[in-house]
């Protein structure tokens, strides 16, 4: 070892837990992974299968081919429907091209789509928190006519809104919300109409609610907090709005270790570490690498909740092949 080698600054990694896949996204990626493998490549997957850069460049190195809209697809390849659901019109017009689809909406979307359908078969007007544009948002608007649903964004939409009768509302919110914003927006829309009928349970998913509540349980020790996901992610864009709230100094959305900057470091003493609920953990290990080639660490870990969900895949892709 050389003694006049400089000492390399220490730095104390939290490492969040849960992090990282959830049990829908898992499904999904397996969906489309067993699908090239059964069927062959090409597959034909309609809008990014989840919202993780890595994720989708792996799946098209298999045969994977991402498109928007189902006139971008043969009729004689399958084709996957995402995570984030889609609307009814979609496998319609699948099944009037005798297109071969899978479906792999996470159930936690497709229990929000059945809650619509409950409530406008009840006569109730709907609204959905959620963000505008985001494919979730627009899977779930597209589940019931044109109207049917009423988007909310924002506390100042959830005390503009002026339904047709005040006593005959329901709600559903998009599954990777911000806890806490959500809850305000509920709070305004219960507070002005009592008599509003939400989910049983509620509809932001577990591994949100968990990924949330971890890195809210470490933002306070940290100078810096490091999610990894993409930008177009939803559940990723709100862990680091949610860290700053809980108290980190600064935080950041990365998509791997090639995006860290290293002046964000100066002064920082304590990194929390964490991931989105779309990406993978072998980029959470590439920050880790990234931060022991410049650091001397010290890892501990913030563990809030374990996860033990998990979703069957589609029996088709499961059943043995028929013999000849």
């Amino acid at each position: 070892m050389n003694a006049f080698a400089p000492q390399r600054p220490s730095l104390t990694v939290i490492l969040a837990n849960p992090r990282g896949f959830c049990a829908g996204v898992d499904r999904a990626i397996q969906i489309v992974e067993r699908a090239i493998a059964k069927y062959g490549a090409p597959v034909y997957v309609r809008h990014e299968i989840v919202h993780n850069n890595h994720v989708v460049d792996r799946l098209k190195k298999l045969g994977a081919v991402f498109v928007e809209d189902l006139n971008d697809c043969p009729d004689d390849r399958p084709v996957v429907f995402s995570a984030h659901g889609v609307p009814k019109s979609a496998p319609a017009e699948a099944e009037r091209r005798r297109m071969f689809y899978l479906d792999a909406t996470c159930p936690l979307v497709s229990k929000v789509h059945l809650d619509a359908e409950r409530h406008h078969a009840a006569g109730r007007e709907i609204i959905l928190v959620g963000h505008a544009g985001h494919p979730e948002v627009d899977g779930t608007l597209g589940q019931l006519p044109e109207g049917a649903i009423r988007l909310v964004e924002t506390l100042e939409d959830a005390m503009g809104v002026e339904p047709r009768d005040p006593d005959n509302l329901a709600f559903v919110t998009q599954t990777t919300l911000s806890m806490d914003d959500t809850a305000e927006i509920m709070l305004a829309l219960k507070t002005r109409f009592p008599r509003i009928v939400g989910p049983h349970g509620r509809d932001i998913c577990y591994a949100t609610t968990n990924r949330q509540e971890a890195i809210k349980a470490m933002s306070a020790a940290c100078d810096l907090v490091l999610v990894v996901g993409s930008a177009t992610s939803s559940n990723s864009q709100r862990l680091v709005e949610v860290a700053v709230k809980a108290g980190a100094r600064d935080a950041r959305l990365i998509d791997d270790a090639g995006c860290i900057n290293p002046s964000w470091f100066e002064g920082v003493r304590v990194l929390g570490l964490t991931a989105g609920a779309s990406a993978p953990e072998v980029l959470v290990e590439g920050v880790q690498d990234w931060l022991a080639a410049r650091f001397d660490l010290s890892i501990d870990v913030a563990e809030t909740a374990r996860e033990t969900v998990t979703f069957k895949l589609p029996r088709v892709l499961t059943q043995e092949a028929e013999p000849a």
